[in-house]
């Protein structure tokens, strides 16, 4: 825990705030405690004035005007502004602010970074700032200088709360009118080829609008924002531990590798996939230094979650994730960090630190094989109802096991049925050869047959290859929402060969 902050992997929430979906759903500070309480580092608040606009609020409040198309955005901004801001019942930025000092480490040590998706008037930055700074007192990081020449390291930061936003409007004014300069004698194109094939995950994403993926999140958007009065926002500005930016040009200049300089840029799911078919080795190059944030697409309204592996295989440190949502890429998620003890941070493969880092992983050769022996499985007659699964007969259980990780890694296979037992006894062998078994994880899942409706979810674990330990290892299972259940184990024996 030693190397510089953005040579880890962290465990990152978007829109922490939010109980349920992005539309309708109150902001708490509850799911806030929950996601520290499982380890989150990263967690993310939206500011907006309060209804009085003398105090700050934190909630969702823009729904849906990004998914727009460009000619009817202008005539909605108003109506959308009202109607979001009314959806999502608000929650007082300082109650936020106090649960996050009191949860912040209840299981790690190491730092904590709140990213402030910021709408405020000068006037309200000047008093948040006084709230963080009160709230937090020492714990708080203030960095020595404006500009980082190099994040300090996990170990350094223990006990430590770290704020990242974009500085003040007006501080980025200059160098955005230096960036458009730039711009002006080139004439390539933007993200460069579209990627030729779509994962299943993606099918959805067809109709999205073009524009749709030229926009960063709502923290590195203008859109609503007051303008702001150089003279007025001095200590908001001090605060900033890990300064945000919006792209304002092409994505390979956004990338460039500051000598005296650190900071963080945010992608969408889908920027990420058209930037790396012409820019992985940049975007590699670039996450060795600075970090890299990668957050949901507007569309997953019920707050679904997106594949994290791409921006894992390309550095990103924070793969933001709705941890109010459920399902298999969070399962994914909390795989991941289940490594390092928990601790919310992960260091990156050598290979991502590498200087001369080329992302084209599809040439490599197998590096490691992994063999997986199912054995059995018990205690599912402790944590279910005997007529949960089957109403006259014992279940009838069978097992998925896999890996998750780079493309070439990718597969899942199946166990036989076990019909109308309880403990069932598989018996079965799997060997996974890997590539890059640095980012591949062990899936099992477990999965109760039904002839004639959909089967039954039994439950599921994730295990990062890197730190299994061979032998026969008894694994827990946990359910839906990553809760481990009770009872329920798993005998499998696990082999490098």
């Amino acid at each position: 825990m030693t190397a510089p902050l953005s040579h880890y992997f962290i465990y990152t929430g978007h829109n922490s705030y939010l109980t349920g979906n992005q539309l309708s759903s109150d902001c708490s500070d509850v799911p806030i405690i929950k996601a520290l309480k499982r380890g989150v580092r990263v967690v993310e608040l939206d500011l907006w004035p309060n209804s009085t606009k003398d105090d700050v609020d934190v909630l969702h409040g823009r729904s849906g005007i990004n998914f727009l198309p460009l000619d009817l955005r202008g005539k909605m901004h108003t109506f959308l502004a009202l109607v979001s801001r009314t959806l999502t019942a608000p929650v007082e930025l300082i109650k936020c602010l106090k649960s996050i000092k009191e949860h912040a480490f209840s299981a790690s040590e190491y730092p904590v970074v709140i990213t402030l998706e910021d709408h405020l008037t000068p006037k309200l930055q000047a008093k948040v700032a006084q709230m963080v700074t009160q709230t937090f007192g020492k714990m708080l990081f203030r960095p020595e200088s404006e500009c980082l020449k190099e994040f300090p390291a996990p170990e350094d930061l223990k006990y430590k709360i770290l704020i990242s936003t974009k500085p003040p409007k007006e501080y980025l004014e200059a160098q955005t009118n230096k960036d458009k300069e730039k711009e002006k004698d080139s004439d390539d194109d933007v993200w460069g080829k579209e990627p030729t094939e779509l994962t299943a995950e993606q099918e959805d994403e067809k109709t999205d609008s073009d524009a749709s993926d030229n926009n960063q999140d709502d923290e590195d958007s203008d859109a609503f924002e007051p303008e702001v009065d150089s003279s007025r926002a001095p200590g908001y500005k001090s605060l900033i531990a890990i300064p945000g930016g919006k792209i304002t040009g092409r994505l390979k200049e956004a990338l460039k590798v500051e000598p005296d300089k650190v900071r963080r840029v945010s992608l969408s799911e889908q920027a990420l996939e058209k930037a790396t078919v012409s820019y992985g080795t940049d975007l590699v190059r670039f996450t060795q230094k600075n970090f890299l944030r990668i957050y949901p697409k507007g569309t997953r309204f019920n707050s679904s979650n997106y594949k994290p592996q791409i921006g894992w295989m390309h550095g990103a440190q924070m793969i933001a994730f709705n941890m109010q949502g459920y399902g298999r890429s969070l399962w994914l998620m909390q795989g991941m960090f289940r490594a390092n003890g928990g601790c919310g941070y992960v260091k990156k493969p050598d290979f991502l630190m590498n200087v001369d880092a080329n992302n084209e992983r599809a040439k490599l050769p197998v590096k490691k094989r992994l063999r997986v022996k199912v054995y059995m499985g018990d205690g599912w007659h402790l944590d279910f109802k005997h007529t949960h699964f089957d109403t006259y007969s014992p279940p009838d259980f069978y097992t998925k096991v896999g890996i998750a990780g780079v493309p070439d890694d990718e597969i899942m296979k199946k166990t036989k049925i076990k019909e109308d037992n309880w403990t069932p006894v598989w018996d079965e062998e799997f060997t996974f050869p890997l590539i890059v078994p640095e980012l591949a994880l062990l899936r099992v899942e477990v999965h109760e047959y039904d002839m004639s409706e959909k089967d039954d979810f039994v439950g599921q674990t994730c295990l990062p290859v890197s730190e299994l330990k061979q032998g026969i290892r008894e694994v827990p299972l946990f359910d839906r929402k990553g809760e481990k259940l009770n009872s329920t184990r798993r005998l499998i024996r696990f082999d490098f060969v």
